[in-house]
């Protein structure tokens, strides 16, 4: 495959009306599909046969002729000192691949190394207190100890606090963009950026270079943060903004949400009190009770005690069933990469994952990962 030229059709497909990368992802998965650009070739009964796309969509994508424009956002790309990531190359986030709408294609500048560590999204608002911001260093702190990359967003207050925190301790940070990447905002954060990406850092954004910051932008950029991490710690939030978004996401993409606790009647810690009061996040004191949810350290560990003949081989199993325990033998797995590795979505997967366990072949633990017995 040429990887230029895949990269190219991507960024074409997400310029088609009515497309969005759900759809583009169904089209690439049509028979004899392995490179973008040859979706350019095809008509549209052929686009038809891909789940999900009507006749409007592949009209749109049969008619598609802004080619210009395309070239106009590599040659803005390669200005920038920006590269380009798809979906399915080597490097591009693995959680990420496993929400329900990825970016097709993203821009980045600085490390690619460090989208591969796993990582927990510190958020919260862009006013805090001095509690806010001590916790938001406290916390940023504790967790590049333990090896793992801070994920936020580079707005003000706690996200720059939290990018900040994990450059001064020597600790891999990724920052997602609401924005071109060569339109960093706010403007005051350029030097956290640059700092960023001096440091082993990334710069990450699904917009093409030249988009402005605007409103429209940061749900999107938000479900970025989440679902390329294992967890998502809200410091500190009020009970709307994109905090209480970000750690909505996270629900919605079997990520566990970490909520540090406010005193009553502060309104800038509303949001967190809510999350705990209604069960949608886990309240945490020490950075154990984040490590025991992600599994992130000890799956590999706990991997190697297990007996030498494990106990789901003595056991009746459907042949789909014995799949899963293969897969899972020997490892612990995210019900992500379960579900990316047997072809089925977690709706389904998770009903076959219970049967699983009331049999006594695997066990859950904690963060929605999974081993055999």
């Amino acid at each position: 495959m040429n990887r230029k030229r895949h990269h190219r059709a991507l960024i074409a497909l997400n310029l088609v009306p009515e497309m969005g990368p759900g759809r583009a992802r169904k089209l690439m998965q049509l028979s004899g599909i392995d490179s973008a650009d040859q979706l350019f070739e095809m008509g549209i009964p052929d686009y038809q046969k891909a789940d999900g796309i009507g006749m409007q969509v592949a009209v749109n994508l049969s008619r598609f002729d802004e080619w210009k424009k395309v070239d106009q956002i590599l040659e803005k790309t390669e200005k920038s000192g920006a590269r380009l990531i798809a979906y399915d190359d080597e490097n591009y986030p693995p959680l990420l691949k496993h929400i329900y709408d990825p970016p097709l294609i993203l821009w980045y500048k600085g490390d690619l190394s460090a989208l591969t560590y796993p990582g927990i999204a510190v958020v919260g608002t862009r006013n805090p207190g001095s509690y806010g911001l001590k916790q938001a260093e406290l916390w940023a702190e504790k967790l590049v100890q333990k090896g793992l990359c801070v994920n936020s967003g580079l707005a003000y207050g706690i996200d720059a606090k939290a990018h900040q925190t994990a450059l001064d301790h020597g600790g891999k940070t990724i920052a997602v963009l609401g924005s071109g990447i060569d339109n960093i905002y706010p403007n005051k954060n350029r030097p956290l950026a640059r700092r960023i990406v001096e440091n082993g850092g990334v710069l990450l954004s699904e917009f093409p270079p030249g988009t402005k910051p605007d409103a429209k932008n940061f749900p999107g950029r938000n479900r970025i943060v989440s679902g390329m991490s294992h967890g998502v710690l809200v410091v500190e939030s009020g009970v709307k903004g994109g905090s209480m978004i970000t750690a909505r996401y996270a629900l919605d993409q079997n990520r566990e949400v970490f909520v540090i606790p406010h005193q009553l009647g502060y309104m800038k810690g509303e949001g967190c009190n809510y999350l705990i009061q209604n069960g949608q996040g886990k309240l945490v004191r020490k950075i154990d009770d984040i490590l025991e949810e992600i599994s992130v350290e000890t799956a590999s560990a706990e991997a190697t005690q297990h007996s030498p003949e494990p106990v789901w081989k003595s056991l009746e199993l459907s042949d789909s069933e014995k799949k899963l325990c293969e897969l899972l033998d020997g490892s612990a797995m995210h019900i992500d990469q379960l579900s990316d590795a047997v072809g089925l979505p977690t709706y389904k997967l998770l009903p076959e994952m219970l049967t699983l366990e009331l049999k006594g072949a695997v066990v859950q633990k904690a963060g929605k990962y999974f081993e055999t017995k």
